[in-house]
């Protein structure tokens, strides 16, 4: 019994999709991160009691911002020791710290793997890099999750009608970016899908064994190339109306086997 190859190829030297995907998605989540991180708009509060009606209260992890809906002047650094002594502060401003750290590092891990300088890429540094942006992704999930779900009852010197800020919402798209990202370059370690996941295919598919038969060719039934005039053709000629088709006279030939033996004019010295 003939042994099956385990060998496999390459049928591009583009880089692999699944690798673009993750690349692409881990900056642009690592951005809004970063955004979500240091702004100061984690919840807002409106209708602040004790302050004018067009007062508002912007609260983030690392800073207390005042701003008004009639101007666009911020006062930050406020105090307000009561609402950074909360319990999921510090614990969120670590790990969003974390996760801007370790989706660095797992870019940094994953070029040398993505890098089509070879003719194959290295699945597995690629793969531990895909690990690291997952990770980082849900690092920023879980403080996220965590002070919306307590939003309401964050202890804090200020009063008022609460609202969500933006970096909540660019902390969720962030992160679930970075989960995908780096999922779908991990899946590239390990060959599934008969190896399409990573452009490949098995060398026995594409190369031809000594003793392999090829498949038999597929006949192609061609439209027949026959002329012949049909009776219902339109077009009102033939062979004989051709030779009769003309405008001046033609020159009578001479029927086969006659010769013209007469002669009347004088002989010449050709002649003789």
């Amino acid at each position: 019994m003939q042994r099956r190859s385990t060998q496999w190829v390459r049928l591009s030297m583009r880089t692999p999709g699944i690798l673009i995907f993750g690349m692409v998605l881990a900056p642009c989540g690592w951005i809004l991160d970063l955004t979500a991180t240091v702004a100061p708009n984690w919840r807002t509060f409106n209708q602040v009691v004790g302050r004018p009606q067009d007062v508002i209260i912007q609260q983030g992890i690392w800073d207390i911002c005042e701003a008004s809906s009639i101007s666009s002047s911020i006062l930050c650094n406020q105090p307000d020791s009561l609402y950074f002594s909360n319990q999921v502060i510090r614990p969120a401003q670590g790990l969003m710290v974390a996760s801007l750290i370790v989706t660095l590092c797992g870019l940094a891990v994953a070029i040398p793997g993505v890098r089509c300088w070879k003719d194959t890429p290295n699945w597995t540094v690629a793969g531990l890099g895909g690990i690291l942006i997952f990770l980082s992704g849900v690092m920023t999930i879980i403080p996220i999750a965590w002070y919306t779900n307590i939003i309401n009852s964050i202890n804090t010197a200020t009063s008022g009608t609460i609202t969500v800020g933006y970096c909540i919402v660019l902390g969720y798209i962030g992160g679930i970016l970075e989960i995908l990202g780096g999922f779908v370059m991990f899946i590239g370690i390990c060959r599934c899908c008969g190896g399409k996941n990573r452009g490949e295919r098995r060398v026995r598919e594409v190369t031809d064994y000594p003793g392999q038969q090829k498949p038999p060719s597929r006949r192609v039934d061609l439209p027949s190339l026959d002329r012949s005039r049909s009776n219902a053709s339109s077009v009102p000629y033939s062979k004989n109306s051709l030779d009769d088709d003309v405008s001046f006279p033609r020159a009578k030939t001479p029927e086969r086997g006659s010769v013209n033996t007469s002669y009347n004019g004088t002989p010449g010295d050709v002649d003789l």
